[in-house]
């Protein structure tokens, strides 16, 4: 298993990891089998979506916040419910398949880590399972 550490500099955030992922399934050495990725905070995320055009992260990041606003009137206690929130309704883990020693990603698409409480310093766990 393999560490991603992520210091991450806003208070929501999407952070491009494919690379980073990447390079560990090449490292493994698994030519055929699965690649899971996942995030072990209760306040951040995993997902899958385009990376081509940042933009495509400022409007997921802007309609997750008009979804789940930040003050909101939640009973949790220390304050950030609407992390919780966010993280829980995009998942902290992704499993995407390995082909030829390599992820199998649309065109367009990249693994980020969500950051729905920072700036903090964040891990996120990578795992090659070969088939």
């Amino acid at each position: 298993m393999w560490t991603i550490e992520i210091y991450t500099t806003s208070h929501d955030e999407m952070i491009d990891i494919t690379e980073k992922v990447r390079s560990f399934v090449k490292k493994s050495g698994v030519k055929e089998g699965l690649c899971v990725v996942y995030v072990p905070h209760t306040t951040a995320a995993i997902t899958i979506n385009e990376n081509a055009d940042p933009s495509v992260r400022h409007d997921i990041l802007a309609t997750l916040n008009k979804i789940v606003p930040w003050n909101n009137r939640y009973t949790h206690l220390e304050g950030n419910a609407a992390a919780h929130i966010k993280a829980a309704t995009m998942g902290s883990d992704r499993t995407v398949l390995v082909h030829n020693g390599d992820l199998v990603l649309g065109t367009w698409q990249g693994i980020f880590f969500c950051e729905f409480d920072g700036p903090r310093t964040r891990r996120v766990f990578v795992e090659v399972i070969s088939r």
